[in-house]
């Protein structure tokens, strides 16, 4: 039987790495079927994320001039959603935006080991601590809770000898605190097991690092490189003030999070440029990790 099993990671030498393994399964878990709207995937599909309320960006192309591919929130959907704004953002622009930031990563990485090592260990232990506290919380919760439907049961039966509540009455009670003890049960299990699988963490430091010397002076980007290095992208609304056109993109790396690339001489500088439909010039000025683009 299932609660009689026992689990030991990590025994035989894997086929699939775990992280590939893992990452694969969250990506199938993500796909979405084309539609007239949106017929093909782009590299960034299922990555970008609205930094407001949280929901995916989808893929669209202009259907005036296919060659303009961008992303919007799936939330706002032409005022049919809750979310306040369309947080759009073109796809070309994104690219140059990620590899360039990607190649002051591994430039950083290269130069720098010990403090990008330092970096990655730091915050894989605090997001691992956090992850933790939340798990446990929970944990504790459905324990208190388990008990507590023990002495609500005791209460019941002795209630049911004593004439206090009918027969009918307790099957339903009983039943009902039986269902929600197994879903308490098999919660606890996987929470428990979770706590306990160290080997089953998607990016450890020693494999990103890796990673990331594996781009080293990169010249383009893929969906290979996109997925091993990015976990998601935050995107905020564009904000235009006093003519200034800006908006926040904050990249989340596996391992790393939002990492703050130093504003070093030996790393290069974010520059990018687009051309819009109205033929004005969109570049970009590095913010670190939140680059801004500024129309002139």
């Amino acid at each position: 039987d299932e609660e009689n099993r026992a689990i030991f990671y990590g025994v035989h030498e894997p086929i699939i790495d775990r992280a590939t393994w893992e990452k694969v399964q969250e990506m199938q878990g993500s796909r979405k079927k084309p539609t007239k709207v949106s017929p093909t995937r782009s590299i960034f599909s299922g990555l970008l994320k609205c930094a407001d309320c949280g929901s995916n960006l989808n893929y669209h192309f202009n259907q005036q001039n296919p060659s303009i591919k961008y992303f919007n929130c799936s939330n706002y959907n032409s005022g049919r959603g809750t979310c306040n704004a369309t947080h759009y953002i073109r796809v070309d622009y994104l690219e140059q935006l990620v590899l360039q930031e990607i190649r002051r990563l591994t430039s950083f990485a290269s130069q720098y080991e010990d403090a990008f090592v330092k970096a990655m260990i730091g915050y894989s232990m605090q997001s691992a601590q956090q992850d933790k506290a939340v798990k446990q919380t929970e944990l504790d919760r459905l324990t208190a809770r388990d008990r507590e439907l023990d002495t609500l049961f005791e209460r019941i039966y002795e209630d049911n000898v004593a004439g206090k509540v009918s027969d009918e009455r307790f099957a339903k009670l009983s039943a009902k605190y039986e269902q929600e003890q197994g879903d308490i049960s098999r919660r606890v299990k996987v929470l428990k097991s979770e706590l306990h699988k160290e080997a089953g963490q998607l990016y450890t430091a020693d494999v990103f690092l890796e990673t990331v010397r594996r781009y080293t002076d990169v010249r383009e980007l893929n969906q290979r490189m996109v997925t091993e290095l990015i976990d998601h992208i935050d995107v905020h609304h564009a904000i235009q003030v006093n003519g200034v056109k800006t908006q926040e993109i904050k990249i989340h790396f596996h391992c790393i999070g939002p990492f703050e690339i130093p504003d070093l001489e030996s790393i290069p500088e974010l520059q990018v440029y687009i051309n819009t439909r109205k033929g004005v010039a969109l570049c970009s000025q590095n913010k670190v990790v939140t680059p801004s683009q500024r129309v002139g």
